[in-house]
């Protein structure tokens, strides 16, 4: 596969897809027990070997018979990053700067593998600490193609990619069409209500009518007898 971001397949699959991962990452519970510390990826014998990612070659050689080379990746911090691909011929001397993608071995024929079938073992290092070499990489690398979120009722995609819109949201009730119907009972009680104090209100005006008339009668009588009293003097 060609290099993307500045990182590229140390070994190419069939086809010039992704390459198989044979064995993954299986880091070790404690650093002085068993694990698998790097992938094993599927290659044929004498298949090239690529530099996962721009850097300068800090080891080509031979390691218990086993030919090895390690990349110092660039700008990758302190203690940088260090990857590992065995069992190779080395192609590149130590110093010499890389670029990623650039054929830096060939896989050893005849191995040893760390597989049944010729494989690659690829390894990534910073300082002591083993790492995931798959983590070198994007995930636009690792397969599966960028994600798609579906509706969440079910509609499937059309042809053309794009989501249909999701069904609107019901609308918060207003206060009117939140309010209940008036019943028959509340009815009732408005009408006795309303006649009650049509009742008290006539009561009020007879009182204040009656208190007007004898108010008159007395003022009557006050003058009468002044005017009888005038007539006798």
């Amino acid at each position: 596969m060609p290099p993307a971001e500045g990182r590229s397949w140390p070994v190419g699959g069939a086809g010039g897809i992704r390459p198989t991962v044979v064995r993954g990452w299986e880091p070790p519970p404690a650093p002085w027990t068993a694990g698998h510390r790097g992938v094993d990826l599927g290659a044929p014998a004498d298949a090239v070997v690529r530099a996962a990612a721009p850097g300068r070659v800090a080891y080509a050689g031979t390691v218990a018979g086993r030919g090895v080379l390690t990349l110092e990746v660039s700008r990758s911090g302190r203690p940088p990053l260090r990857t590992t691909y065995e069992p190779v011929r080395s192609t590149v001397r130590k110093g010499q700067r890389v670029t990623a993608g650039q054929p830096v071995a060939e896989l050893q024929h005849g191995g040893p593998f760390h597989c049944r079938e010729p494989c690659l073992h690829w390894g990534l290092r910073r300082g002591k600490t083993y790492l995931d070499p798959l983590s070198l990489l994007p995930p636009s690398m690792l397969g599966g193609g960028p994600s798609r979120l579906l509706p969440i009722f079910g509609v499937p995609v059309p042809a053309g990619g794009h989501t249909l819109p999701p069904p609107p949201e019901p609308s918060e009730p207003t206060a009117q069409a939140s309010s209940p119907a008036p019943t028959t009972t509340a009815l009732a009680e408005a009408v006795g209500l309303a006649a009650v104090t049509i009742w008290a209100l006539g009561r009020l005006s007879s009182a204040r009518s009656a208190l007007s008339e004898e108010g008159t009668r007395r003022r009557w009588r006050g003058w009468g007898w002044r005017l009888l009293g005038r007539g006798g003097g």
